[in-house]
């Protein structure tokens, strides 16, 4: 990322960079461990720096989140990627919002994090999903053209709509076909009209 003033940002020392990696590091192991609303303070005494290293890295929790989730939200581009391709638009649109739900579900509290996002243009959380909203449009757009999916339908509503599922699940760690059964009824009204009539076409459920 560029600087204020446009130029490239130098190069991190290779201590400042050491540093960075513990952090990392730590903030990954407390996030699966305890969640995203894990003590900031206990990343940073368990990577052996002081608190304020750690806000020189990362000035926020969210930007740590950010950091923290770039390899999965590699995953779920690479898989829009793949999907994009499908000749069964709604099949890549369905298979799109399980990877979406399962990534919010990764962590306890990052649906939620996601949610609370959605609404503060300035939060990293918001910059990252940036590329993810971009993925999911095409393949929205893919559905809605094959008239399996409703044109009214938006790829940030469907976003919301995948971590509120994320988050419903999570508060019911018993009942593992919750998401599921949640994202199917989800679709059920995401239904486009079919030609000459009225009514909706199935959308498909499998992925």
């Amino acid at each position: 990322m560029a600087s204020s003033s446009g130029a490239p940002p130098r190069p991190m020392r290779a201590d400042a960079r050491r540093n960075y990696e513990r952090v990392l590091g730590e903030a990954r192991s407390a996030f699966a461990e305890h969640g995203t609303d894990a003590s900031l303070e206990d990343v940073a005494r368990r990577a052996g720096v002081g608190i304020g290293t750690l806000y020189r890295h990362f000035p926020t929790r969210q930007a740590l989140m950010n950091a923290v989730f770039q390899e999965a939200l590699a995953d779920l581009l690479d898989r829009s990627r793949q999907l994009a391709g499908s000749d069964r638009p709604c099949y890549a649109l369905v298979a799109w919002l399980r990877a979406l739900i399962t990534h919010a579900g990764e962590y306890r509290g990052l649906s939620r994090a996601l949610m609370s996002a959605s609404h503060d243009r300035s939060s990293a959380l918001t910059q990252c999903s940036a590329g993810l909203r971009t993925a999911g449009e095409q393949l929205l757009v893919r559905a809605q053209s094959s008239g399996d999916v409703r044109t009214d339908t938006s790829i940030d509503d469907l976003m919301q709509l995948t971590n509120a599922i994320a988050l419903a699940a999570e508060q019911a760690p018993d009942d593992p076909e919750l998401a599921d059964r949640l994202l199917m009824l989800t679709l059920s009204g995401l239904r486009g009209p079919r030609e000459g009539g009225t009514t909706g076409r199935p959308v498909e459920q499998t992925a």
